[in-house]
């Protein structure tokens, strides 16, 4: 079984990040192969996400198997800086640049000098530090908060992010040219629910590490169990799993984990297909039939709602948002097209209806 673990990954309990992945299901094995086609290239890349999928997992593994290997591998998550402080976190600073700057000090991009940064919830940034990112991936040069001296600099970025980033570039909330600087290269991964046969490895792979750290004996899954674990949505991905595997583990009796013993929270997660680059997990030949047996098989709740609501999206968008168009292209009238729009949060009530033919 091939797996990629966090090295802090016990650190990460009372977090959301994925600490293990698998590359069991099939799509993760054209994931991986994909990893491994644009790993030793210098291009920068993007990956997209849910929350819990694994993304650092996944920008970790891109930097071992690339030429930088041996040189440092910095996470950032950008979430977590405040405007305030994040130019001096990511680029450093001078002595007396600000108030308790007292002695030079270096940033996370000159940290990671020939090896990989990795920008977390890179949609997070404030427009002011997505300026300075973009001159630093033109220029290859890194200027210290308080300083006129630009640094060069030797470093490959991988960003990530868990929202539609171009929606936030139409909103004029993230640049537009740094968003196609970043993805050169750009990967989605599935969520865990759409890589069914990632869930038993991975659910072996948490029993076997909390057995150990608990010192006992690894318990066997209940067949009820592991029909459980595969069938559910997992709206938490593989940090959700994790922590039902833990949980499970400190209260099951007589070596056995029954299905009754994870803390699932029930919550449903809704199938989102309009913002994701699939190419990747399709193979030659796929046609939408196979596609649409796949999610069958998946149990997807609402399916039939949530293709419409996607097909109607789509549609609107491809035609301008003009309601006319989309009725011509779906072949129905242009009532329903308005009814669906409206069903589907996509048009206010009290919009007028367009009439450019």
């Amino acid at each position: 079984m091939e797996i990629v673990k966090h090295p802090e990954s016990r650190q990460l309990v009372r977090t959301v990040k994925a600490s293990a992945y698998v590359f069991e299901d099939q799509n993760s094995k054209r994931l991986m192969s994909y990893i491994a086609q644009i790993a030793p290239s210098e291009a920068t890349v993007l990956i997209i996400g849910e929350t819990g999928t694994g993304k650092e997992l996944v920008a970790r593994q891109i930097h071992a198997l690339s030429n930088r290997k041996n040189k440092p591998f910095v996470a950032v998550n950008c979430g977590a800086l405040s405007d305030t402080l994040a130019e001096a976190e990511l680029f450093g600073h001078e002595r007396g640049a600000f108030t308790g700057a007292i002695s030079n000090q270096i940033g996370w991009f000159e940290a990671a000098q020939g090896g990989t940064i990795f920008l977390d919830e890179i949609g997070d940034l404030s427009p002011s530090i997505q300026v300075k990112l973009l001159r630093i991936l033109q220029e290859n040069e890194v200027v210290r908060l308080g300083s006129r001296q630009s640094k060069k600099i030797d470093v490959r970025v991988i960003a990530a992010t868990n929202i539609k980033l171009e929606e936030a570039v139409y909103a004029g909330n993230f640049r537009e040219d740094l968003y196609f600087r970043l993805k050169v290269a750009s990967l989605h991964i599935l969520p865990l629910r759409l890589r069914i046969g990632d869930i038993l490895p991975l659910a072996q792979h948490f029993i076997e590490d909390y057995s150990t750290s608990l010192k006992r004996l690894a318990p066997v899954l209940s067949e009820e169990a592991r029909q459980l674990l595969c069938d559910y949505h997992w709206p938490g991905n593989i940090r959700e799993l994790e922590n039902a595997i833990h949980h499970a583990l400190l209260i099951c009796k007589n070596g056995i984990i029954q299905s009754y013993d994870f803390q699932l929270t029930g919550f449903k997660h809704k199938l989102s297909l309009h913002d994701a680059d699939l190419s990747i997990y399709q193979p030659a030949g796929q046609n939408l039939k196979q596609i649409l047996f796949e999610w069958f098989e998946q149990g997807i709740e609402d399916l039939n709602e949530q293709l419409e609501a996607e097909i109607t999206e789509a549609a609107y968008q491809y035609c301008h948002e003009n309601q006319l168009h989309t009725a011509k292209l779906l072949g129905v009238s242009r009532n329903i097209i308005r009814a669906r729009l409206i069903k589907h949060g996509l048009l206010s009530p009290n919009t007028r209806t367009s009439t450019v033919s």
